[in-house]
């Protein structure tokens, strides 16, 4: 689960913005300005696509067909993944199955680059406990009773994927609570854990889910349950825009240690960021996190998406670097949202749980290219329009 957001997994199905108001800008021209696509396919070959290891194909392979029991009924992937189910896991049989039954697609960005960002995601393990204690003092809260969703999409099919959210004022539905007012004045939801920092709660947001460690020595998984509504904006960008940090060294690790040297301005930091997620407590696992596909996700070969560009349960075709820029090449699966994964050539890349991958997604702004594998004979999807003024 982006930063990025992830669901926030964000990079975890989550952080989706309540509708923006477009606002119009003055051209210079009489003529309306034309509406472009905010990403296209281009036709390519399979042998446009970079080389990859036998267990690199293995491996992304299986992370895609770990989804096929939710895509069984999927109009376009449900036949594919039908056929998989009896492709045996070798390279060879691998290659001969895509290349029979998916047509490959170059993914571009608005002025037909094939380059786009790809950055990486986690899952945290925090200190915290279950109870409110003098050390752990953070709410982590469940999903308030009060949040009404109405998902728009069954009234306007044009707004597929957009939802309102807030609660109820008499008969008129009102915004939720931004961020910065459930961190000072709490919230009507339950607290399911408390946490020792805050700061690791707003990773935890950003993250999507993870894992609270107790003191006697287990473990509560969390994960997304809902979100307030509104937009996220990166609490790094705030740190540029107040010349705290320049933009290339905006990472996990710079914005912890600003925070950590600057406690009294926490609450201004974080109020910079009016979106609120709120967890859900899941079930002990050895497997990744679930993201918003519902099965869990795969390290190193999970990617979230924008939905919009990139329809879930795909399989892609992703060529990128390590934070050290050592080259990565691999088939990865579409399992995953975030609310600032959009648009273009745009993913996010699950590295997995704990420190280690901490250290990997936090540093990972690289560029990279994607290309889909799309079932033959299928249509490919339609891609909106990007906002443009008048």
């Amino acid at each position: 689960m982006n930063t990025r957001f992830k669901p926030w997994s964000r990079r975890l199905a989550w952080a989706l913005p309540m509708i923006a108001l477009l606002a119009g800008c003055d051209t210079g021209k009489d003529e309306k300005a034309k509406p472009h696509a905010i990403a296209t396919y281009t036709s390519a070959t399979w042998e446009n696509l970079p080389a990859v290891s036998d267990s690199d194909l293995q491996a992304g392979f299986e992370s895609w067909r770990s989804a096929c029991q939710r895509l069984k009924a999927d109009p376009v992937w449900g036949t594919t993944c039908a056929a998989s189910a009896t492709v045996p896991s070798t390279a060879v049989a691998i290659r001969d199955f895509l290349k029979a039954n998916l047509d490959v697609y170059g993914l571009r960005s608005a002025d037909n680059s094939p380059n786009g960002l790809i950055t990486g995601y986690y899952e945290p393990v925090y200190p915290g406990s279950l109870t409110e204690t003098p050390t752990a003092h953070v709410p982590v809260f469940g999903v308030p009773d009060d949040l009404i969703i109405v998902n728009l999409e069954s009234i306007y099919p044009e707004l597929k994927g957009k939802r309102l959210r807030g609660r109820l004022e008499g008969r008129v539905l009102k915004p939720y609570d931004d961020a910065s007012a459930i961190n000072q004045q709490g919230s009507t939801a339950k607290p399911i854990a408390w946490l020792t920092n805050p700061m690791d709660l707003q990773f935890l947001q950003i993250q999507g889910s993870g894992r609270i460690q107790l003191a006697d020595g287990r473990q509560l998984r969390v994960g997304y349950g809902d979100q307030n509504g509104y937009p996220y904006r990166p609490i790094g960008r705030w740190l540029v825009e107040q010349g705290e940090l320049k933009k290339e060294d905006v990472t996990m690790g710079a914005i912890a240690a600003w925070a950590k040297a600057h406690p009294q301005r926490i609450p201004e930091l974080l109020a910079s960021n009016p979106s609120y997620v709120f967890f859900s407590a899941r079930p002990d696992s050895n497997e990744g996190p679930r993201g918003s596909l519902n099965v869990p996700l795969t390290a190193g070969y999970s990617v979230a998406v924008d939905r919009k560009v990139i329809p879930l349960g795909s399989l892609l075709w992703l060529s990128t670097t390590r934070p050290d820029g050592a080259p990565i090449a691999r088939p990865v699966a579409a399992q995953d949202t975030g609310g600032a994964i959009t648009g273009e050539v745009r993913a996010d890349l699950f590295w997995g749980t704990g420190d280690a991958a901490g250290e990997l997604a936090g540093n990972m702004k690289q560029q990279g290219q994607i290309w889909m594998l799309w079932p033959k004979g299928a249509a490919l999807p339609k891609v909106p329009d990007a906002p443009t003024g008048t």
